[in-house]
């Protein structure tokens, strides 16, 4: 890949990942939540009680990240922990009532950042970036590949 090539895909990727989570922080302050928090309550709603290294298995989270996030829903009433061999994450009452409101609020999320795009371009859009999804997801561990050596010109 060329230069080019490669400032124009990681100039639009960040510009996604910048606005995206612009969009986020404001739609999830609404609710009284941060950015992250969403992805371990959405976890917690479809898979039920999870294990901390299972939430953070399903949500792609770091484990201190999840233990740090675990905390701040937990102080604000949203799930339980229960200690134990497990140490299970749950949705309190007040956690699944949040979920109405959260799952239209992450509706919102993707319709504000597709904008105008109509069905065709929006399902065109979701293929490429579920294709790269998929592609950074089976390499696993972050680790750059090794690049073979340069010509200096010299």
């Amino acid at each position: 890949m060329d230069f080019t090539r490669a400032d124009a895909l990681n100039t639009a990727i960040r510009t996604i990942a910048v606005r995206h989570k612009a969009i986020a922080t404001a739609l999830l302050a609404e609710l009284g939540l941060h950015p992250g928090h969403e992805t371990l309550l959405l976890a917690l709603q479809e898979h039920g009680p999870l294990a901390l290294k299972q939430l953070a298995d399903k949500t792609g989270c770091e484990p201190p990240n999840v233990t740090v996030m675990v905390r701040k829903l937990q102080t604000g009433g949203l799930i339980t922990r229960a200690p134990g061999a497990e140490d299970a994450v749950t949705l309190t009452e007040k956690g699944r009532d949040l979920m109405g409101p959260l799952r239209r609020t992450w509706v919102r999320l993707a319709e504000e950042t597709v904008g105008d795009l109509d069905a065709d371009a929006v399902a065109e859009v979701l293929g490429g970036l579920e294709l790269l999804a998929g592609e950074l997801r089976s390499r696993g561990q972050v680790t750059p590949r090794p690049q073979p050596p340069t010509q200096t010109g010299r």
